[in-house]
């Protein structure tokens, strides 16, 4: 573990981390334009997102999450890890035979790839220098402009105009449709939809049985109806015939883990931009995180965070900037970073580099901060390990990362329960737990896939609605994330099969029986994310409450759920309440 702190004008670190890299005066501050209004600090996230994307060498690097995921999944065979090049040179063979297969008998009716094609080529020769001439307002446009995100942290801009909905709404295409589709037209596209679910059930099917020869075939039916170029459903079956391929081949894990070198982690990044653009999940997310915190700590001194998969620290430059705003002084803040170790010989590289991110953004706001890095399994840390002072308020996160810690069905004792019972010992003032909503962790095959079927099929319809066709960090993120976990779920199996989703109410009873109850929502917060969904994105997303779960998701399918939660403690739960 490696941890460094400062409280001005001192600095001082057990494992020297040098801030002269991330100069202060780079780092825009929260008066700069007119881009973000008073109290809106969602912006803070591009800012630090576009920091990192012209201040660091992520052009040369893989994805920070791609790649720690990808040595999950391979760790177990050792002889994997050993012939990493053979890897990638097998996962480049099978794209460019996709490619040649799809270039001939699919670009007929593929008329818009060529295009497209030629526009990806060329993105492929950019250097990262052309990040640091991109102007920050194409990131202003995505979360900054006023219009479409005024009042992050001010509800009352919401209630100004109830139900407005325009053309600066956040992910909505401007697209113009005249007239109204014959009737052949919807018959034939509804065929071809209901098809191509049928032709990927019956290959998963075939799979399932054995029956390769079959599987074969349909794979062949299913690649001249598909493309990563196409609508929402000829993508999904452009990725699942993938993964199904290489189930096919028994290449799942070798296919999943060649996934962590292909990008940079730039691009990654970018493409991260894209999502954020397309859908509220993350943004309403970071509300909830940070309001529920703040209301929580009003009267701290000291607050400290302690965040399981902290990743590239996305989540907390929002909650620093309004730290800084308090009209007695910033608390001051510890943040403590857990992730998986990342191969080589420094394991808690990319955790330490975050530190030193969030610490350069502390000391642009004159938030006194401490960090301390932990590159562990998780379920491997002790208690002593987070260096915990009973005097400071305890926050213990974890977003969204839960899944891609063993359960039951994949190891002999659950590592998710462990940790858990980690959180239980550390007794927080607050644990905020994100899941991702998922039915699709089923041990049988076929059950599995048609599963991930439904939930796969509602992003890439979501982005099919929300964002231009011809997006190409769409592209990217489409197939760098929503195809490698695809990849996972249909190809691998045992240890390798990392993306174990659950529902909000398996994880309710799960909290349970860690001894955790849950906090009631606050109606403020929950008010002002309903405000914001509903004037700012696209009319199919939703925004629910179950209990005390608030759930996010599209066209009626949720997809994400977000809860806090206490240990069971009568005191704690006044303390909370009030």
């Amino acid at each position: 573990m490696a941890g460094f702190e400062y409280d001005f004008p001192s600095i001082t670190s057990s494992g020297p981390l040098n801030l002269s890299n991330f100069p202060v005066d780079a780092l825009p501050g929260e008066h700069d334009g007119d881009s973000s209004l008073p109290g809106d600090t969602f912006g803070a996230v591009l800012q630090y997102l576009n920091q990192m994307l012209m201040g660091e060498d992520l052009e040369q690097r893989p994805c920070m999450y791609q790649e720690l995921s990808a040595l999950q999944a391979a760790e177990k065979s050792f002889y994997d890890a050993l012939t990493g090049v053979e890897i990638i040179k097998v996962a480049d063979e099978k794209e460019k035979e996709r490619d040649k297969f799809t270039n001939g008998s699919a670009k007929k009716r593929n008329h818009y790839r060529q295009d497209d094609e030629h526009v990806e080529a060329g993105r492929a020769t950019k250097q990262f220098a052309s990040y640091a001439e991109e102007p920050t307002e194409i990131f202003d446009e995505a979360l900054l402009c006023s219009s479409s995100n005024a009042g992050s942290w001010d509800l009352s801009y919401c209630e100004a105009k109830p139900g407005r909905r325009n053309n600066q709404q956040i992910g909505l295409t401007q697209e113009p449709k005249r007239g109204r589709p014959r009737a052949s037209e919807r018959k034939l596209n509804i065929r071809e939809v209901v098809d191509m679910r049928s032709l990927l059930t019956q290959c998963a099917q075939s799979i399932s049985d054995f029956d390769n020869r079959t599987a074969n075939q349909l794979l062949n039916q299913i690649r001249q109806h598909s493309s990563p170029h196409g609508d929402g459903n000829e993508r999904l079956a452009h990725y699942f015939a993938d993964a199904l391929e290489a189930r096919v081949s028994g290449m799942g894990t070798t296919m999943y883990t060649a996934f962590s070198t292909r990008v940079s982690a730039a691009d990654t990044l970018k493409a991260y931009q894209a999502y954020i653009l397309a859908s509220p999940f993350r943004k309403m997310s970071n509300i909830l995180t940070g309001k529920t915190i703040q209301k929580l700590t009003t009267e701290a001194s000291q607050i400290h965070i302690i965040d399981f998969g902290i990743l590239y620290g996305f989540h907390w430059p929002c909650f620093i900037q309004a730290l800084s705003k308090r009209p007695r002084g910033p608390p001051k803040l510890c943040i403590t970073g857990i992730d998986l170790p990342q191969p080589g010989l420094r394991p808690a590289e990319r955790v330490e580099e975050t530190g030193r991110r969030l610490a350069h953004y502390c000391k642009k706001f004159n938030v006194p901060f401490e960090y301390h890095a932990i590159a562990r399994k998780w379920e491997t840390i002790s208690l002593e390990e987070l260096k915990i002072d009973r005097s400071e308020t305890v926050i213990a996160t974890c977003l969204y990362r839960l899944r891609n810690v063993p359960d039951e069905t994949s190891v002999t004792s659950s590592a998710r329960d462990t940790v858990l019972h980690l959180i239980k010992k550390i007794n927080p003032d607050l644990f905020v737990h994100g899941i991702l909503n998922g039915t699709y962790n089923a041990p049988f095959f076929v059950m599995r896939f048609r599963e991930a079927l439904h939930h796969f099929s509602s992003l890439f319809d979501m982005f099919d609605k929300t964002l231009p066709r011809h997006d190409q960090d769409r592209l990217v993120f489409e197939k760098e994330v929503l195809g490698r976990q695809s990849m996972n779920v249909i190809a691998c199996e045992g240890t390798a099969r990392i993306e174990r989703p659950e529902t909000y109410k398996q994880w309710q009873a799960r909290n349970e029986r860690a001894g955790f109850r849950q906090i009631p929502l606050n109606k403020d917060i929950v008010k002002e994310v309903r405000a914001k969904v509903k004037l700012q994105y696209h009319k199919d997303f939703l925004v629910d409450e179950d209990g005390k779960w608030i759930l996010q998701g599209w066209k009626g399918r949720i997809l994400q759920g977000w809860k806090g939660i206490v240990f069971d403690a009568l005191s704690r739960w006044n303390f909370v309440q009030e």
